[in-house]
């Protein structure tokens, strides 16, 4: 009987030592990652106009475009990149709140945040051509060539006809966990830039596995001066002929151009 109560104690201390070395990796949850992770260097600065609620940004053919939000404020824009000064600008009705813009083509496309609707311009008269629905809430797009690729803030990446804007697939974003909060979206080389809501990074995804293949990491690019808790990163452009990188923010007065470095 000795025998077997001390092998009864030695069970119930070797699964209380269990349970503890359980319930220490369940708290460390996704801080246990090999998911690389990319700082920046900054190599130009350029002016941005501080009164745009910036939602979404493409650059092509040496011009910004830019789509900005806020009930009665949104609009889509052609900007100059060395001074930021407007060229052109469309107006979007006051029930609509601007979002992410992408260009395909000779189009460009413009979500809206709770509306269900989406909008396709002239790409050289920003004249409106077509409107278009969409089931989720309206956060960033992208275009990889052939498909649209859309965020509603949640973990999901949408792919969309850019003709019929029919949804044809979807992953879900994850690492170590499902990545929510996806907000503005790039396509480059092959991948999916996209920021995430009140966070100083970047996620870079395989758009055909949903994975974070790396995160960039842009904390104090700005600065920490602004009181407003709105006025997040938001805003990634990419120059495919220069291979130059830009982001900005909601009315942040600067939109830099950087360069990827790995994290120390």
């Amino acid at each position: 009987m000795k025998n077997q109560s001390i092998t009864g104690l030695l069970i119930l201390a070797a699964m209380l030592v269990l349970g503890a070395i359980t319930l220490v990796s369940l708290n460390e949850g996704p801080t246990n990652t090999t998911t690389p992770c990319y700082t920046y260097e900054v190599v130009n600065v350029y002016p941005h106009d501080e009164n745009a609620f910036t939602q979404g940004l493409a650059f092509e053919g040496g011009f910004l475009y830019e789509g900005t939000g806020l009930y009665g404020n949104s609009s889509l824009r052609r900007v100059e990149l060395e001074t930021g000064k407007v060229l052109q600008a469309h107006a979007l009705q006051n029930q609509f709140f601007g979002e992410g813009v992408t260009i395909v083509g000779d189009k460009i496309i413009q979500l809206t945040w709770e509306s269900h609707r989406g909008f396709v311009y002239d790409k050289n008269t920003l004249d409106l051509l077509r409107e278009f629905s969409y089931p989720t809430e309206g956060w960033g797009i992208t275009y990889d060539g052939s498909r649209l690729i859309m965020s509603d803030g949640k973990v999901n990446l949408y792919f969309l006809d850019p003709e019929t804007f029919q949804r044809v697939g979807h992953v879900e974003v994850h690492d170590t966990a499902p990545v929510a909060g996806l907000n503005e979206l790039e396509y480059i080389k092959g991948e999916v830039y996209a920021n995430v809501w009140r966070e100083e990074k970047i996620a870079i995804i395989d758009p055909h596995t949903g994975k974070v293949r790396a995160w960039l990491n842009l904390k104090g690019i700005q600065g920490s001066d602004d009181p407003n808790p709105n006025n997040v990163l938001n805003g990634i452009a990419y120059d495919a002929e220069g291979d130059r990188l830009f982001v900005t923010g909601k009315r942040w007065p600067l939109l830099y151009e950087i360069r990827l470095t790995p994290s120390k």
